[in-house]
């Protein structure tokens, strides 16, 4: 069976219709996914800086009652500055390894101040302790829902046909933020007795 020419005609601006409708499609659903990752992460930001302004406070609360424990602090304050220099640059890799380092200095500072029963009991460090921890629990939540959609994005970038459209838009693959595994043990806060 052939086709007269007119009829042809209308099923090639059909198919082009079509496949222009497709491609749409998929260039939204891939501007969405980059919106939600980027919308994740801004979530993270917030908490992060929520969680950065804290933390001076804290040390000075500490500072006047742990006398002996300053090389904990200054490993606080400068691995502090590490993670928002990290997360200035938006460089993940280097603020997962500050993040993790941070994580565990604040785990054996809240573990040290078990030894000065006088700073266990001011209001100030105890709000801060509870705030903190509290921030921490909410960045780990959130942290895994950048992750998952970090992956969802990458994932999709990479599949056919999406491949195509990302590659003639400039899609972008993004990182996810890993934390090391020690970050998930919890601080052993017998060996700070120990010492």
């Amino acid at each position: 069976m052939h086709l007269p020419p007119y009829m042809m005609s209308y099923v090639l601006v059909g198919l082009g219709f079509f496949l222009f409708i497709y491609f749409t499609i998929i260039y939204n659903n891939l501007i969405s996914l980059k919106n939600n990752a980027k919308k994740a992460w801004a979530n993270i930001d917030v908490l992060l800086k929520q969680r950065n302004d804290e933390l001076p406070k804290l040390i000075q609360t500490c500072k006047q009652y742990m006398q002996y424990e300053k090389e904990t602090l200054e490993k606080i304050t400068r691995v502090r500055q590490e993670a928002v220099d990290a997360r200035l640059k938006s460089d993940m890799v280097a603020m997962g390894q500050a993040e993790t380092t941070l994580r565990g200095a604040l785990g054996n500072l809240f573990a040290l101040a078990e030894n000065y029963p006088q700073l266990k009991a001011n209001e100030t460090y105890a709000h801060l302790q509870k705030r903190i921890s509290g921030l921490e629990n909410t960045i780990a939540d959130r942290r895994e829902l950048y992750n998952e959609s970090v992956t969802l994005n990458n994932i999709r970038i990479e599949q056919f046909p999406d491949v195509l459209v990302a590659k003639l838009f400039g899609f972008k693959h993004f990182v996810t933020l890993e934390f090391n595994a020690s970050d998930l043990e919890d601080v052993d806060v017998m060996s700070h007795f120990n010492k």
